[in-house]
């Protein structure tokens, strides 16, 4: 077993970041700064940032369903290298950031 750093970011599918959807930068970002896997769970309900209730019908979703993008860092190091940029991406979303065990 050995310690990482996980870092979850929550996210909506109309959040953009030069253009372009933020969660595919972040992905882009990542990729570029070596982390080895990050995955984006699309939710079929949820709020982001205050916001109302959104669902996956179609009468609700209008690109705002939430999103959570969750990555994983071998060290400390890495992850202060890598969250200024992922921080300037995600504006006011909320990014968390804890100590795993991985087995």
């Amino acid at each position: 077993m050995r310690m990482a750093v996980q870092i979850t970011m929550y996210l909506n599918e109309g959040d953009q970041w030069k253009g372009r959807p933020l969660h595919l930068q972040v992905l882009k970002c990542l990729e570029e700064e070596h982390v080895e896997n990050a995955i984006v769970f699309h939710a079929v309900a949820g709020f982001v940032g205050g916001s109302r209730i959104k669902t996956a019908s179609l009468v609700d979703a209008g690109g705002k369903l939430p999103l959570v993008l969750i990555f994983v860092v071998d060290s400390d190091e890495h992850a202060e290298r890598v969250l200024p940029r992922v921080r300037e991406m995600a504006g006011k979303r909320i990014i968390a950031r804890e100590k795993v065990t991985l087995v």
